[in-house]
């Protein structure tokens, strides 16, 4: 019969790399410290630099009045406003309003767009809100938020485009670019769009609101961009609360 012997059980106490594996240091569990709040100052500092940059900032959507800025935003949805420019030079030369677009009919609209993202739908809702400009606007484009937004394919962003590009409203369109810059920099962190305009309207200085969303946009577009933000660049490094900016 086989003798059979017995481990002795080990009295030896963890190595400390263990211990700290099994308990998290108190560093570890801290929520991350929310950056301080941007001073009035210093928001009407940073607006006032890219005002001297650039005093008479321009979309880059090109359109000819606000019936084909208002297709061109709706166009623009998941698309970049270059691609979009080169579809919209030959669709505007032969339809710039309503009734046209309406006689070009949605196949010719989906030939001319073909090349933007969602092109199908996106030809709907153009002959779609077209249909309901004529019908319901006297074939005019409306000059408030929510008629805009009553329109096929166009949301609070399009609305708050149109409005400001096209009727000169302070209004702050939040695409990609915008929620980006304002949430990087911590000038008015949100966790929604709108969020992040209505607190961006909360602490931009009137006299800058005109203008305020195409600076931000053209910032976030060629300056702090998504994955290699442009720092050493940038206005307003110096008052960026963005903890991994490189200067």
């Amino acid at each position: 019969m086989a003798k059979i012997t017995r481990k002795s059980q080990s009295t030896a106490k963890p190595s400390a790399a263990k211990r700290a594996k099994k308990s998290p240091t108190r560093a570890a569990t801290r929520p991350a410290k929310k950056p301080k709040p941007w001073t009035p100052a210093e928001v009407r500092e940073a607006f006032s630099r890219f005002r001297k940059a650039n005093p008479e900032p321009k979309g880059e959507l090109e359109h000819l009045n606000p019936y084909t800025l208002l297709v061109a935003v709706v166009l623009s949805a998941q698309a970049t406003d270059a691609g979009v420019n080169k579809a919209t030079r030959a669709l505007f030369a032969v339809a710039d309003t309503p009734q046209k677009m309406l006689a070009l009919g949605e196949d010719k609209v989906r030939d001319y767009i073909r090349t933007i993202g969602l092109y199908r739908n996106k030809a709907k809702n153009v002959i779609a809100l077209s249909e309901k400009l004529i019908a319901e606007f006297g074939g005019e484009v409306p000059k408030t938020r929510t008629e805009i937004e009553s329109l096929p394919g166009a949301g609070r962003k399009t609305a708050n485009v149109v409005l400001n590009m096209a009727f000169g409203e302070r209004t702050m369109a939040v695409d990609t670019h915008v929620f980006r810059v304002a949430n990087r920099t911590g000038l008015a962190p949100g966790k929604t769009p709108l969020e992040v305009e209505l607190g961006l309207e909360r602490v931009i200085p009137p006299e800058f609101m005109l203008h305020a969303h195409h600076w931000l946009i053209l910032h976030g577009r060629y300056t702090c961009l998504a994955r290699k933000p442009r720092c050493e660049v940038c206005l307003i490094n110096d008052l960026c609360r963005w903890p991994e900016k490189t200067v």
